[in-house]
Order: C-alpha cells, then structure tokens, then sequence
C-alpha cells in the first residue's frame, strides 16, 4: 500500500466505491478519501484487510502527498472520477 493508491473498498457501508490512500497510519491501517463524500480532511480511517488495492497509483496525488504539499478535494475527486471512466467495463 502506498500514498495516492487507488484502492476498492469491499466492506462496510461504502463497499463498491473508489477511493485514493491519503496516508498510511500504520501496517494494518490507512486512511482513504474520495475529494467528494469522504474529504482529505475527514478521511476515512479503513483497515487494509477490507479494502482491495488496483495496483495502478495517482501519480500527481502522490508526488504532492509524498513531499507534504496540499492536494484539494477538487484534484482527487477529478482524478478519481477520470479513473472510473477509463476503467467501465
């Protein structure tokens, strides 16, 4: 798991939706957001065994988290949203 990950979450009330990781709390427990329901800073405290990882990473969202610069809801929702489009089966 790592900073800008595009993870599933398949337990819990938002099981089905998308999300990026916005910072990893320790090794059994990250935080995610969406930039639209679940904000940066109100990001969900999720544990990792109930979220499924895409293995494909935000990579401007990532950059910017890594190195302590802010990241507005508006980018990751925005990236989110393009990511759930290129991804429609």
């Amino acid at each position: 798991m790592k900073l800008g990950e595009i993870v599933l979450s398949v337990a819990g009330r938002d099981a089905g939706k998308y999300y990026a990781v916005v910072e990893i709390v320790d090794e059994n427990h990250v935080k995610i957001a969406d930039g639209d329901l679940r904000r940066i800073k109100t990001a969900k405290l999720k544990k990792i065994k109930h979220i499924k990882t895409s293995g494909e990473t935000l990579d401007k969202i990532a950059e910017k988290l890594e190195n302590g610069l802010q990241v507005f809801d508006s980018e990751l929702k925005s990236a989110i949203r393009i990511y759930n489009e290129n991804n429609k089966k």
